[in-house]
């Protein structure tokens, strides 16, 4: 393969420019205080004046800038740098990747230094949870009983425990999703719960619960037996309704394997039957994978073959304007190519205008600005994949220092 699309080669160009594999928070003190030295800032500029330089620096930036002395440590650290820093313009989305099946371990991805962090997650305990984010919280759930329910922002630790969700405590399938407020900072939380219905494949108990951060109460907003399909495992929530991939268990063609269904969660009511707002996907898919980018709901999809839809033959990201789907891409065959073998399922997440694809097979990591169309390989993370069957997998989140958790129940200080 030529160039960018070779994910071996365009490492090696990104090496030869001297772009680091791999960094951490705390091993540039002695790089930061020689630069300070140089431009004695700290002599010149009031505070009010380094307070809104540091706001644009970007987070990995601003979490060194801490290290460097007292008086900055105590600016980056103050309430009201925080909330300026919060209206200053936004991080681009980093990636957390899982390099362990067994554990929570792996590296975060900063597209802006195009450098790998390794930071460690508080509250998860395996890679296999359910994981959802949005505004800078991430939402955890445990893939077993599915009542442990944590959200945290990954960047500070700040971690919060929530109350046991309702429901079946161990249905077939469940869908996480989390919606913050950018200026109130509270927070909803839903999940979908799946089961089959006792002696009938074709019939499945679904079941909405959501979870309010001001009233801290979880609410069944719906239960209904589903004939014909079930949910799955994923969700999102976008401008207050939630959209969440159904699949066929049987019995029609394979254009509708898949399906998408809408459900408000500011009026909660379904207005009759929820296959009433079934929307078909707009090709074979293998998989999809649903995200909230701009208020604007985003699939990327898995294209199956015609003659066998199982098998995949490339990737589509889609938008959905009212109930019709818009193709905005398809990755490029070289792109395609340069994951090597590609499985017909994959990890995909996305915030803000960029999307990450993953394949669960190889730490390879490619990037789609959809603003920008344009594709782009990650700096080469920095692990080595230790045996045949070993998996890879992650997740999206916004880096920000100004929001936390609340109402729920401390699990750290």
């Amino acid at each position: 393969m030529e160039g960018e699309a070779s994910w071996i080669n365009h490492c090696l160009d990104d090496r030869r420019r001297d772009i680091g594999d791999f960094g951490s928070f705390s091993e540039i003190r002695e790089e930061v205080n020689k630069e300070v030295a140089t431009v004695s800032v700290d002599l010149i500029l009031p505070n009010d004046l380094l307070e809104r330089i540091l706001a644009y620096l970007p987070i990995a930036s601003i979490l060194r800038a801490g290290s460097v002395c007292k008086r900055w440590h105590e600016i980056v650290s103050s309430k009201r740098f925080l909330w300026n820093k919060s209206h200053i313009l936004s991080q681009k989305p980093w990636y957390f990747m899982f390099t362990s099946s067994d554990e929570p371990v792996g590296y975060a991805y900063d597209p802006i230094f195009r450098k790998w962090y390794s930071i460690e997650l508080p509250c998860i305990n395996t890679s296999n949870w359910f994981i959802t984010s949005s505004s800078g919280l991430v939402c955890f759930m445990d893939s077993d009983s599915r009542s442990e329910l944590y959200i945290c922002n990954p960047v500070t630790k700040r971690c919060k425990r929530l109350e046991e969700p309702p429901g079946l405590k161990f249905s077939d399938y469940s869908a996480l999703a989390i919606s913050v407020n950018r200026i109130s900072h509270h927070y909803t939380i839903s999940i979908v719960k799946s089961k089959q219905v006792p002696g009938n494949f074709f019939q499945w108990d679904l079941s909405i619960h959501i979870y309010d951060s001001e009233t801290m109460i979880w609410v069944t907003a719906l239960t209904e037996v589903v004939t014909g399909w079930r949910a799955g495992d994923e969700s999102v929530i976008c401008d207050g309704v939630l959209y969440f991939l159904i699949y066929s268990t049987g019995g029609g063609a394979p254009e509708n394997r898949h399906g998408l269904i809408m459900y408000n969660l500011l009026s909660r009511s379904s207005h009759g039957l929820l296959i009433r707002s079934f929307i078909p996907v707009p090709c074979p898919l293998t998989c999809g994978r649903l995200m909230n980018l701009k208020g604007k709901l985003v699939m990327v999809g898995g294209i199956g073959k015609h003659d066998r839809p199982d098998i995949i033959k490339g990737i589509g990201i889609w938008v959905l304007n009212g109930k019709e789907w818009q193709e905005v891409a398809r990755m490029p065959h070289k792109f395609f190519q340069g994951f090597g073998e590609f499985d017909d399922v994959f990890a995909s997440s996305g915030t803000d205008d960029l999307i990450y694809i993953q394949s669960y097979g190889a730490p390879h990591l490619l990037g789609f600005d959809i603003n920008l169309k344009q594709w782009k390989w990650s700096q080469k993370c920095p692990v080595v994949k230790r045996f045949p069957l070993q998996l890879f997998t992650g997740f999206c989140f916004e880096p920000r220092l100004e929001i936390a958790p609340f109402g729920g129940i401390d699990k750290f200080d």
